[in-house]
């Protein structure tokens, strides 16, 4: 209908010119020229005159509806071309990076076990006394195995992950997360709340890999809270899709870092990598979903996790 707006207009100009010329007749004004009653000449004439007038405010219109919907879809196809473009780019990175990664993981994780396995023997022999020796034979182990973390969480990032998707409960993908969590939890004397009902659906992913998401939001919550802080695991049916949060009652992730936050090697830490969310994303990006940090409510942060909900029953995680 909308390709005919023109003559729809050109109609609609014609009606108006004939309603116009009865209205006129109606209160006795006619139309005479050398004593002939013209009226209906007139109603043609005003009535082509309008209808030419709709026709090009119809052209008119349907030109520039034209224009935004050509406009709307190169703008559309320049995205996508650009989103391409930088999935290739990231390719390209992502590849060269796995190369590197390799290359480290086996030129140092050997020389690496081989310093862990001496420290851990010279602290074994060491005098029971020298406590000094203990101390910096327990700092070469704790920053050997910090090393160890660094190089996996380059290989995590650098390798695509796969996925062996199925369907599975968000409630226990929190149970399998917090078991993991526990311990820490408890060090850190962190309080949790869950909010999972049973109307939420499973979710079609990879509960290994889902559960490594969450087990690490769970450890960047513990570590941005003080004893006593608490963190809120929260899972609930969003349209055709289930949503997984983790609130903390931290400090928060300000506005301006919510989206550099998931940037490969951007860390506010002093001691980070600023590969753990980036790992994240890629995973939670391979399920076809979404992750996504903002502002929990009272403060602090909360991320969600956006997952495709599964059409089929929940097999056990």
């Amino acid at each position: 209908m909308r390709r005919h707006l023109r003559f729809t207009l050109a109609g609609a100009g014609v009606a108006l010119a004939l309603v116009d010329t009865a209205t006129l007749a109606a209160f006795g004004i006619t139309f005479a020229m050398n004593g002939r009653d013209v009226t209906m000449l007139v109603a043609a004439f005003f009535g082509s005159s309008f209808a030419l007038l709709g026709y090009l405010i119809g052209a008119l219109i349907e030109s520039r509806r034209r224009d935004r919907e050509a406009a709307a879809v190169i703008r559309e196809q320049v995205e996508t071309i650009s989103a391409a473009r930088a999935r290739l780019v990231q390719s390209e990175k992502l590849a060269a990076l796995g190369q590197l990664a390799t290359a480290i993981a086996h030129e140092v994780r050997n020389p690496l076990a081989v310093i862990r396995s001496s420290a851990q023997g010279l602290s074994e022999s060491a005098a029971p006394g020298d406590h000094e020796a203990q101390r910096a034979c327990a700092f070469i182990t704790a920053e050997i195995d910090r090393l160890s973390n660094v190089i996996s969480a380059l290989l995590a990032f650098a390798r695509p992950p796969q996925l062996s998707p199925r369907p599975v409960a968000a409630r226990a993908l929190f149970d399998r997360a917090l078991l993991l969590a526990a311990d820490d939890l408890a060090d850190a004397g962190v309080h949790v709340e869950r909010r999972d009902g049973e109307d939420v659906p499973p979710v079609r992913a990879d509960p290994d890999l889902v559960c490594q998401v969450l087990l690490g939001l769970l450890s960047n919550a513990t570590a941005a809270l003080e004893p006593g802080g608490e963190i809120a695991l929260e899972a609930h049916r969003a349209d055709d899709a289930v949503e997984l949060a983790v609130a903390d009652s931290g400090p928060g992730v300000a506005p301006e870092l919510r989206q550099r936050v998931f940037e490969p090697f951007f860390t506010t830490r002093p001691r980070g990598t600023g590969l753990g969310l980036a790992v994240a994303r890629q995973i939670v990006e391979a399920h076809g979903g979404r992750i996504e940090v903002g502002e929990r409510a009272g403060g602090g942060a909360r991320f969600v996790i956006r997952l495709p909900a599964a059409s089929e029953p929940a097999i056990a995680a």
